[in-house]
């Protein structure tokens, strides 16, 4: 009798043990799908950079400075690690918003058809970003949260799952709303 209590023990907690893991794939398949679909919005705004930056230079000659680090941070953003990709992207975001503002000192590049056309679109992207952005943290958060509550955590320490970073505005300039 003794022994068949202890199997079905063993049986219940290797059973656990399963459903457990197979959360945390499942949370952690989310994440990676989460951030993929981020990511599809970042191509977007990576892409309207160079436009962005050609349109600006023509009315703006002598903000190349401003100009010169958004090429650069574009160019640095090229990664396979997701919290790489990130860090890149939080820059480029806040070199793209000093961009913005430097636009604010010349009304003929404001009044610009190219210009009108690539800060709508801009614009369009960053809100489909800011909305992939909340869906990853809320698949980051649910993630976090299973690694980190027990018992949970236990299987999560065993089989290497560790927490993932959130994509957090790190800049206070970003966070203030831009002059439209």
């Amino acid at each position: 009798m003794a022994n068949i209590i202890l199997i079905v023990a063993v049986a219940i907690i290797f059973v656990f043990c399963i459903f457990v893991y197979n959360s945390l794939i499942q949370l952690s398949n989310k994440v990676k799908e989460a951030f993929s679909t981020m990511d599809v919005y970042l191509k977007q705004r990576f892409d309207l950079i160079p436009n962005l930056v050609d349109t600006v230079k023509a009315y703006a000659k002598h903000e190349a400075d401003t100009l010169e680090e958004l090429t650069k941070r574009r160019a640095g953003v090229a990664t396979n690690d997701i919290d790489g990709q990130i860090e890149g992207e939080m820059c480029i975001g806040e070199a793209l918003s000093r961009i913005l503002v430097v636009v604010e000192k010349y009304p003929e590049l404001k009044a610009s058809e190219n210009f009108l056309d690539l800060h709508k679109r801009i614009v369009k992207v960053e809100d489909d970003i800011a909305f992939a952005r909340r869906y990853y943290n809320g698949s980051v958060r649910q993630y976090n949260d299973k690694c980190q509550m027990f018992p949970y955590n236990i299987i999560a320490n065993i089989f290497g799952f560790k927490s993932k970073k959130m994509y957090e505005i790190q800049n206070v300039a970003e966070r203030e709303v831009p002059n439209a």
